[in-house]
């Protein structure tokens, strides 16, 4: 299998306790956090593409735009969809979007950058051994 467009993936989570704004800090009620339905959005973007990968290779977020559009509380299910629309060598374009029972809860765009993992890792952690 090859990285092409067209490849997609479906995620799902049932709001808990601990995806919500008031657990993660990013506000204060309870319900889905934005950050949480962000992460949701990349693990959706990494599942469309996993089997596509050479050994070795794994992809690395390099931009979001989301809008969130409603709140959604504690119990309800969401289901993030993501789905490649462009690849530009090592760039990847995702259109992503989040479903609740009646209504989105998200849509916008991720960007992904195709990388060696060990190579990666290692860059890494030179970069903060050399600032450190």
């Amino acid at each position: 299998m090859s990285l092409r467009p067209g490849l997609s993936a479906r995620v799902r989570l049932v709001v808990g306790e601990d995806d919500t704004a008031l657990a993660l800090g990013s506000g204060d009620v309870p319900v889905l956090a934005t950050p949480r339905l962000v992460a949701l959005c990349e693990q959706a973007t990494c599942e469309a593409v996993a089997a596509a990968l050479e050994p070795g290779e794994t992809t690395v977020g390099t931009k979001v735009e989301l809008t969130h559009l409603v709140a959604t509380p504690v119990g309800v299910l969401v289901t993030a969809e993501a789905t490649l629309t462009a690849v530009d060598q090592r760039k990847l374009t995702f259109a992503v979007s989040a479903m609740g029972p009646a209504a989105p809860v998200a849509v916008g765009h991720v960007w992904r950058s195709v990388v060696d993992r060990e190579r990666f890792v290692a860059r890494a952690q030179t970069k903060v051994e050399e600032r450190g």
